[in-house]
């Protein structure tokens, strides 16, 4: 099935254009809205892609209809190409059903995961300087040394009465965690 997008931001705007352009593409139905193109809450656009299928063809007739800002772009791509949603942007004449559609996503797709790296590099090099200037204390343990359920575990594990594994289960505490504070402690098992 191929349906078509078509959204203008203000209220006092009008869809006509939009319209005429996805009916001369031949869509079988247009699901239409009137909200901003930098809101995250598309009813419409949500409900449409919800419903679409593996093999449905999306149409809109340029690609700021979908989103106004890159991120917000390719995510959708992304959540179309999950589900084998088809996506037809008008006046880009791009076409996912053809090869060079394809393409364009896997651009798209490469520009998005330099995004995500570049955002990882700035977050590191945060960390790092709030390391140096001594203000980064890092994630907030969740067990500390005066945390019963952690010296029940310890007192157990010196014990040598359960595994580690049955000290997971009982107390909610990964076997990783329990390892690792046993390493901290310098606790030796008693067998």
């Amino acid at each position: 099935m191929i349906y078509g997008y078509a959204r203008v931001s203000a209220t006092d705007q009008n869809l006509d254009t939009q319209l005429d352009a996805l009916k001369r593409f031949g869509v079988d139905e247009i699901v239409s809205e009137k909200v901003s193109g930098v809101s995250k809450n598309k009813q419409a656009l949500d409900s449409l892609i919800t419903s679409l299928a593996a093999g449905d063809v999306l149409v809109v007739i340029r690609m700021d209809r979908l989103g106004r800002n890159t991120l917000q772009l390719l995510e959708l791509v992304e959540q179309l190409e999950q589900k084998d949603v088809h996506l037809v942007i008008l006046d880009m004449n791009i076409d996912t059903r053809t090869p060079k559609g394809k393409f364009f996503l896997t651009i798209m797709a490469g520009f998005s995961e330099l995004d995500r790296t570049m955002i990882k590099e700035k977050q590191r090099a945060g960390i790092e300087l709030a390391k140096q200037k001594g203000k980064y204390k890092g994630r907030p343990k969740k067990y500390t040394e005066n945390s019963s359920k952690m010296n029940q575990a310890m007192e157990w594990y010196e014990q040598g009465e359960k595994t580690v594994k049955e000290i997971s289960n009982v107390l909610s505490i990964g076997e990783a965690t329990i390892y690792r504070e046993v390493k901290n402690r310098g606790i030796i098992r008693s067998i």
